[in-house]
């Protein structure tokens, strides 16, 4: 598969660009996976535009139940009660299913907006997945700023990281910054959570692993890759011990399946990369990872191109028999780990 491309960010850029500036425009999108910077900055807007003491009198909010052209209407035309402008925000309302004579009068309000009028449709809870072939995407495109919270890339987590360390009256090194991105995630929600319980727990003025280890909760794929890293050491009862605590962490076989699967498929795909001379920022880049591939690319050394190739169709037919097979899950995959452990 082709390396993954990397987000737009025009929108993001210019969200920033508006609120340094003090001009909030008058349309915005907000989407995106980065749920902790999307309501940091919806904030900041909220903030921008509600001004004086009669702030939240200016501000009208519609649900997707409430939503409809007349009742956008009203609430756009209203006029600002003793401030410059007003704030409109609509949550998870999908403009694109609405039906065809909706969507030409939301494309009349969005193309005629008053300037004292900020919009705001807010997707959280449902995707947000615009047709660039209608009017509508035409009309939002022309009015307002699409603006995706995609996930922050490698050196901008770590700069937050620290900064939020140092918040607590600690230190961290860049290096372990990338242990624990990979460790518990790169989405800044799970990570500040983390950081509260590192920082309280830790004695000294500066973070270690063994604070890191101690309280912070990892991901299924962190654990996962432990498994796959054993497994690759021939290390049966080290993959076998770490599965057991993923049991009694109520993780079900099949999530831990797809999560092992995925595990080997990107073995198989860094022993491809090398064998081609590529590294690991190009695998990095291929599956869309926000840290550095290296450990991946430093396990799949001690592997062979085709035990990895054998390693992907075992998964393959272990997840197929968890489908369909009637079989208990917890006994495939534990004969998956014995198959793995001793192939050549």
């Amino acid at each position: 598969m082709p390396p993954k491309k990397k987000p737009d960010t025009a929108g993001f850029d210019q969200l920033k660009k508006d609120l340094t500036q003090g001009k909030p425009g008058q349309l915005y999108i907000f989407h995106g996976e980065e749920t902790y910077l999307r309501d940091s900055y919806l904030r900041k807007l909220q903030e921008a535009v509600l001004t004086g003491g009669l702030g939240e009198f200016n501000r009208h909010d519609l649900g997707a139940k409430d939503m409809s052209p007349h009742a956008l209407g009203e609430a756009v035309d209203c006029l600002p009660m003793m401030a410059e402008r007003t704030y409109v925000q609509v949550t998870d309302f999908d403009l694109f299913k609405a039906g065809e004579r909706d969507r030409e009068e939301y494309v009349r309000i969005l193309s005629h907006l008053p300037e004292y009028c900020c919009l705001v449709f807010l997707y959280d809870l449902i995707e947000y997945k615009p047709d660039a072939r209608t009017k509508l995407a035409g009309a939002v495109k022309k009015a307002g700023t699409e603006v995706n919270f995609a996930r922050q890339d490698q050196g901008q987590l770590v700069k937050w990281i620290r900064a939020h360390f140092r918040a607590l009256g600690k230190e961290i090194e860049p290096r372990l910054c990338g242990e624990l991105i990979f460790l518990c995630g790169d989405l800044m929600q799970k990570l500040g959570q983390e950081i509260e319980k590192i920082g309280a727990y830790a004695k000294g003025p500066s973070i270690t692993w063994a604070d890191v280890e101690a309280v912070a909760t990892p991901q299924l794929s962190a654990v996962v890759f432990k498994i796959a890293d054993a497994i690759g050491e021939k290390n049966y009862d080290r993959a076998a011990s770490i599965l057991g605590e993923l049991y009694q962490m109520q993780k079900k076989p099949q999530e831990i399946m797809g999560a092992l699967g995925k595990q080997m498929r990107q073995f198989y795909s860094a022993q491809l990369a090398q064998s081609s001379g590529k590294g690991a920022d190009y695998v990095a880049r291929l599956w869309g990872m926000n840290y550095p591939a290296n450990q991946l690319m430093n396990s799949a050394r001690r592997l062979s191109l085709p035990w990895c190739r054998q390693a992907v169709l075992a998964c393959a037919r272990t997840e197929m028999a968890m489908k369909s097979s009637g079989q208990d899950d917890q006994e495939l995959l534990t004969a998956l780990l014995l198959e793995l452990a001793n192939t050549r």
